[in-house]
């Protein structure tokens, strides 16, 4: 494991519109599965691999996740980035990078869980000299997602869209490792795609990088998976 952990941000500031028959009134992070929260099943799993610091980044009922996680989880110190209006998945990590402190930043979704070895993953990002690294999936059928197309050296090269026919493909994960002088040096506007913005306008070849994994990822952002966390959750005993 790595002593210079990496600061991590949660994207946990989601509406949750396509679950709203299930989760009234609160935040996508904090849809509830066997009566423990979304994001607690994901901080479990980050509490693993012994980083410290995370910084929740909120907006829609941000109370709801302040009064039951406070600033303190296990061992990991919490602390909160507000939006005071959506501001998109990039407005909200450039909000949140003002509270980071480390020379790499690890961002993840708040309404994926992919069970990846973080410490690997960081790994591969330092030998890789990568700006951004990340981790994707192969999936059976990426149309609802769109997928990431890489090279041999694992350089990602382009992004397809979303589509109405079924197709294999590797997917983004949901979860990043940016170099922080890399991202703060960005003439970035305060509204804007992290995925449609950023990693697709902007894309590098050789400073944007893939780590494949096969791990467990689930998706909870439609009603069908959120069911399924339901019983899959279960098995998990962070």
């Amino acid at each position: 494991m790595f002593m210079d952990f990496p600061d991590i941000i949660i994207l946990a500031g989601g509406f949750g519109t396509r679950l709203k028959e299930s989760v009234k009134d609160l935040p996508k992070a904090m849809a509830p599965i066997n009566g423990k929260p979304f994001l607690e099943y994901q901080l479990n799993f980050i509490n693993r691999f012994g980083f410290r610091r995370i910084i929740l980044s909120t907006g829609y009922q941000s109370s709801s996740i302040e009064n039951y996680f406070r600033h303190k989880y296990k061992n990991l110190e919490l602390i909160y980035s507000k939006e005071i209006e959506p501001l998109g998945t990039g407005g909200a990590v450039k909000l949140a990078f003002n509270e980071v402190y480390t020379s790499h930043a690890l961002i993840l979704n708040g309404d994926t869980l992919f069970r990846i070895d973080l410490d690997h993953f960081f790994q591969s990002h330092i030998e890789n000299l990568s700006q951004v690294t990340m981790a994707l999936r192969y999936v059976d059928d990426a149309s609802r997602y769109g997928s990431v197309m890489c090279d041999s050296e694992q350089n990602i090269i382009a992004f397809n869209e979303k589509s109405d026919a079924v197709f294999p493909g590797l997917i983004n994960g949901g979860i990043y490792l940016i170099k922080s002088k890399y991202f703060k040096k960005l003439e970035l506007p305060d509204k804007f795609s992290l995925e449609k913005d950023l990693f697709a306008k902007m894309l590098e070849p050789e400073k944007y990088k893939a780590a494949i994994f096969s791990d467990y990822f689930l998706d909870i952002g439609i009603p069908s998976d959120y069911l399924r966390a339901q019983i899959e959750f279960n098995e998990f005993n962070d």
